[in-house]
């Protein structure tokens, strides 16, 4: 009856409304209910709670909301279908325009759509939008349609039917081999081979075993995690099903941090959900074995994200890492068996078993099979989530996908890429060398950088590197245990260390030590949040030398960012010629024909700021 409903709602029109943090932050509730009452004002059927019995037959247009559509930077999204319709920044006072000229008329409401920054060329539909049609959605596509609180839906569109093949079909181990033979990577950092990871568990005798869903993401920038579990819960409790079947699991639990009130209350609404349908229970599809779910806000701490952390405060004690081995796969949760995956791998796994390893295996690079989703931010045109396939380069995601580097005032700017940070305070720095590097595994670790979770924050011509090291050691500073005295006094240390160079009263001496100090920590620390705690401080040590230099030796920051070290500067792309700042100045220091660019001779500024607060532009840095 499921699946009949959803092939129907599928063949009628329908309004999906992006109900994601973001676009519901946006408004997309009031959205929502201006539709509605437009609908009713139109005298137009529609299905509000996409409850279709009294629509049989009709043509009613459904009303829905999905998870995260992806294109963050133009929420809130409209998506009208089977058309692929895209509208973007809908307000309420927009939706009468849509009903009337996409409903009763045959036409587009031109003003709302996608236009390309280059050409001002309008996009109607989503499909032929780049931001979309350069990216592969494969865990994130039924995100951006399916109503997440709704189970008829994902199973109306073969949600369910790979755990149920998993459990009814398959042995457990004819299931890890098939994840084996896939290829899959683990999707939270380190790139673990999955299967091979479920082999473990399986092999180490035990009366129990439990299976945990890792959703504490806490990187700076990144959301992929979170959008899943928002979007497309059954997701990952079929994934949980199908991991518990290949280990013989009889529980599991989803642990999500508390900062995520909407995906911890759509989780816990599917896992009911699935409960209440004997998905969850005693008697999983008729096999006689059971798996039950339980899902755990976490109070929010980063080192949580560490397997034995984490399992720790499941058990009600302190997040504090613990020595390996033995691992969790072997002794975990409360000395049994456990398997830790995140949400992302968990999310996989159902395409796995319902298409073939092989399947999977035709897309991505040979050591990195499948896609892998990224949170794309930062100086950017389009920000937003995105799903590429392992081994696309950084040129197409930023480029391609992202539309180009903006300046600080939000335009692109051909020349302005400066570096891209990815992986979070546990990655690296990639520069304009790296634009050509497939990401995947093997070449990032190459170089000494890590996909991470998959944050990528883009950083323009205007971006200090220094201070983009000290922003992520006082991340990583503040979120140590403290158990370790490398880590916890370590990056104490560090820190301190990068505000003296950002301060300007830092000794050549201090890169020296900083260095030697990051190496250390690097080596010395328990868990995997002091073991890559100096990443950041390394990689832009390494790429960006001159910048720590000019700070030490020059007490200058190229960037200038750093307000100890800032010489007064007029910013060329915001400068519009007024003369304001010219007429205020009283050295004349400040030269320039009206309408033109003005200069600023630093040798004779007094740093008074009076020219700076004439300036309506921002133009004017370094004098106050």
């Amino acid at each position: 009856a499921a699946r009949h409903r959803a092939a129907a709602r599928r063949r009628s029109r329908r309004v999906v409304i992006c109900g994601g943090t973001g676009c519901l932050a946006n408004g997309a509730a009031a959205v929502r209910d201006a539709f509605i009452a437009a609908f009713a004002a139109h005298h137009i059927d529609a299905a509000v709670e996409l409850d279709l019995h009294e629509h049989q037959g009709t043509d009613a247009v459904h009303l829905s909301k999905s998870g995260c559509q992806g294109f963050c930077a133009l929420g809130p999204l409209v998506s009208i279908l089977p058309e692929d319709l895209l509208y973007v920044k809908v307000k309420p006072e927009d939706v009468d325009a849509i009903v009337a000229t996409s409903f009763i008329g045959d036409g587009v409401v031109e003003r709302l759509l996608y236009r390309d920054p280059t050409t001002g060329t309008p996009v109607a539909r989503r499909g032929d939008i780049p931001f979309y049609a350069n990216q592969q959605r494969s865990v994130l596509a039924a995100g951006c349609e399916l109503d997440p609180e709704d189970l008829a839906e994902y199973v109306g569109t073969g949600g369910y039917r790979a755990a149920e093949r998993a459990w009814r079909a398959m042995s457990p181990v004819a299931v890890r081999t098939e994840v084996e033979a896939s290829g899959l990577r683990g999707r939270g950092g380190g790139g673990f081979p999955t299967g091979r990871k479920w082999g473990f568990a399986a092999a180490t005798a035990a009366e129990r075993r439990y299976i945990i869903c890792n959703g504490d993401e806490g990187d700076p920038g990144a959301f992929m995690d979170r959008s899943i579990m928002e979007g497309n819960p059954h997701s990952v409790i079929e994934g949980m099903l199908i991991a518990a079947r290949a280990i013989g699991a009889q529980a599991g639990y989803i642990y999500v941090r508390t900062e995520y009130p909407l995906a911890v209350a759509r989780v816990r609404a599917a896992v009911a959900a699935a409960t209440a349908a004997g998905l969850l229970g005693a008697d999983c599809f008729g096999s006689g074995a059971g798996f039950t779910l339980e899902v755990m806000e976490g109070a929010g701490a980063f080192v949580c994200g560490e397997e034995t952390a984490l399992i720790a405060s499941i058990e009600g004690r302190r997040g504090m890492p613990m020595p390996k081995p033995p691992f969790p796969a072997v002794s975990g949760l409360w000395g049994c068996p456990t398997i830790i995956n995140n949400v992302e791998t968990l999310a996989t796994i159902p395409l796995i078993i319902a298409r073939g390893a092989a399947a999977f295996r035709a897309c991505g690079s040979p050591d990195s099979p499948g896609t892998k989703t990224f949170a794309l931010t930062g100086h950017v045109a389009n920000t937003g989530l995105i799903e590429v396939p392992l081994g696309t380069t950084l040129r197409e995601v930023v480029f391609a996908i992202g539309g180009g580097v903006t300046d600080d005032n939000g335009q692109v700017r051909e020349g302005a890429f400066k570096a891209v940070q990815i992986g979070g305070p546990s990655g690296g720095c990639l520069t304009a060398d790296h634009l050509d590097l497939p990401l995947d595994y093997e070449h990032l670790n190459a170089i000494g950088a890590m996909i991470g979770s998959g944050g990528l924050v883009v950083m323009n011509n205007r971006t200090c590197m220094v201070e983009v090291a000290r922003f992520f050691m006082q991340f990583t500073q503040h979120e140590s245990c403290g158990k370790c005295v490398l880590c916890r006094e370590g990056t104490r240390q560090m820190l301190a260390m990068l505000d003296t160079i950002i301060d300007g009263a830092a000794t050549p001496q201090v890169l020296d030590d900083l260095a030697v100090l990051a190496r250390s920590v690097a080596k010395g620390s328990l868990c995997g949040l002091g073991k890559t705690a100096p990443n950041p401080v390394l990689s832009t040590l390494s790429l960006f030398r001159e910048e720590y230099d000019a700070h030490v030796h020059e007490r200058r920051c190229p960037a200038g960012r750093c307000a100890a070290l800032r010489q007064p500067e007029i910013i060329a792309e915001r400068c519009r010629g007024c003369t304001a700042c010219l007429r205020a100045c009283p050295v004349d220091a400040i030269t320039g024909a009206a309408k033109q660019v003005h200069t600023l001779d630093p040798a004779a500024c007094l740093r008074c700021g009076a020219c700076a607060a004439k300036c309506r532009f921002d133009a004017i840095v370094g004098v106050g």
